[in-house]
């Protein structure tokens, strides 16, 4: 029998950032979500054990997705690469404890669930068949058909994350919504998620970004926490500078 749930909120790249977190599940409509779903790009970033501690420690209502960035952290910690493309990635890895390893090594590229006026809604992190694929809310309708070759016709909402920006739109006939990120905002400063069910609500939780900053400063052994903090956290990279940066990963040149 299929679990039909009411509300499901969705936290997409917190990126190891745990005020941030805090922030977002202090929320009280996350607090009263049949379930929270991680759309991957969990942990690297510059407070990784404590956010994975963190989100462990809700049970059975986190609904964990790997993204690129977990499969990264775990591929390196395995001698199955020497280098991951974000500098702070290969720190992070290194400060994960062997069962955060396994965590993340075990988690589902995507998941199903049923959500009530939604129906039967696929969470990944990318695209339903890849974790770093990119499309964005102007990709143009012959790849939104690629990416969504050999998906059930019955799931028509789809949930991904990887770009870091927040929208919500239709394409070849399904709704598409993407929460932005909760730890690397591009474009608007805030902690960034949505709630499901019954329709789709884009959600910004704003925090104190400069006590923030200071306690990813203070807390973090990364050598460049306090630098890295300052720029994700204020949003310094804009959505123009990143969707300039994705669009040749979206099979076109960019068109501002």
């Amino acid at each position: 029998m299929v679990t039909m749930l009411n509300r499901v909120a969705v936290l997409s790249d917190i990126h190891g950032v745990l005020p941030a977190l805090e922030s977002v599940l202090a929320e009280p409509d996350v607090g009263a979500a049949d379930r929270i779903v991680l759309t991957g790009d969990i942990a690297a970033g510059p407070q990784p054990t404590r956010v994975l501690d963190l989100l462990t420690g809700l049970g059975d209502r986190v609904v964990w997705i790997r993204g690129n960035a977990d499969r990264e952290l775990t591929e390196y910690r395995r001698g199955l690469r020497d280098t991951i493309p974000d500098p702070i990635a290969p720190w992070a890895a290194e400060q994960l404890r062997e069962d955060h390893v396994v965590l993340l090594d075990s988690l589902p590229p995507s998941r199903s669930l049923s959500v009530r006026g939604l129906g039967k809604v696929l969470f990944c992190h990318a695209t339903p068949r890849d974790d770093e694929e990119v499309v964005l809310v102007d990709s143009r309708s012959d790849r939104w058909k690629e990416v969504f070759g050999g998906l059930d016709t019955d799931m028509r909402t789809v949930v991904c994350g990887h770009t870091h920006m927040p929208f919500v739109r239709l394409a070849e006939g399904r709704l598409v919504v993407n929460p932005g990120s909760v730890g690397m905002p591009y474009g608007r400063a805030g902690a960034h998620w949505c709630l499901l069910g019954p329709g789709v609500e884009l959600r910004t939780t704003h925090f104190d970004i400069e006590a923030a900053v200071t306690q990813v400063r203070q807390d973090s052994s990364y050598p460049r926490a306090g630098e890295w903090a300052d720029y994700f956290l204020r949003a310094r990279a804009t959505d123009v500078e990143a969707l300039a940066a994705f669009a040749p990963r979206d099979g076109r040149a960019h068109t501002p």
